[in-house]
């Protein structure tokens, strides 16, 4: 019988198939990072004392990829963390004003940079946020007298927001969007939707935090 090809080329088709495990492992990646989970590094102390900087986190991506599937936005739970992309504020009031921003998939021109910020929910879509006096305070149809957010959510002097908020805030958070903060609220540790951050729409969701995983003596899920 006749030789076959790679019979004749062994080294041919080492190479070819170490390629093609190659090939699957970095689409396998790409896939798992795209749809499935995504790590990010915490800069800077917004999050303490719930996460500090240079902890490490991952990010739930299906939840957000199973909404989409569906045809839906990923709608987060009150006091979740979530990392969401955000584009540059100034561009993004331009282009809102200008009508190019799309609601829908939240495109902006490919000259806009783009980050990846880290923070707690606070409120919904109709819901007031009113800061006074160091204290957050969410008004909606179940709790029309208002709640603190804080004595809800807090879950230590060790981790979770901190008491104080500072700043004074009045806002009905719009349709699509949602209020976010940082949980070391105090002065300016926190750039988030009470001091110039704005609202962030559903659509620039990347997840909710589900586990830290470094420093590893401090691993812990959320």
């Amino acid at each position: 019988m006749e030789p076959t090809f790679f019979q004749k080329h062994p080294l041919l088709k080492d190479l070819l198939s170490l390629g093609g495990f190659i090939i699957a492992i970095v689409l396998g990646t790409v896939f798992l990072n795209t749809y499935i989970y995504r790590s990010y590094n915490v800069v800077g102390v917004s999050m303490e004392n719930t996460l500090h900087n240079d902890d490490r986190v991952i990010v739930n991506r299906a939840a957000v990829s199973w909404a989409h599937m569906l045809g839906q936005e990923y709608i987060p739970e009150r006091g979740q963390i979530i990392v969401f992309m955000n584009e540059d504020e100034a561009a993004v009031k331009t282009y809102k004003a200008q009508g190019v921003l799309n609601p829908t998939t939240c495109t902006v021109p490919s000259n806009v940079p783009d980050q990846y910020i880290i923070k707690r929910v606070i409120a919904f879509p109709g819901e007031r946020v009113v800061v006074k006096d160091g204290v957050m305070t969410i008004y909606n149809e179940e709790y029309p007298d208002g709640f603190v957010y804080d004595d809800i959510w807090r879950v230590s002097d060790t981790e979770g927001p901190k008491e104080y908020t500072s700043g004074e805030v009045d806002i009905i958070v719009p349709a699509g969007e949602l209020f976010v903060s940082g949980d070391n609220r105090e002065g300016s540790n926190s750039w988030d939707s009470r001091n110039g951050l704005g609202t962030i729409p559903f659509c620039r969701i990347v997840g909710p935090v589900v586990l830290r995983l470094f420093p590893f003596d401090s691993i812990r899920t959320f």
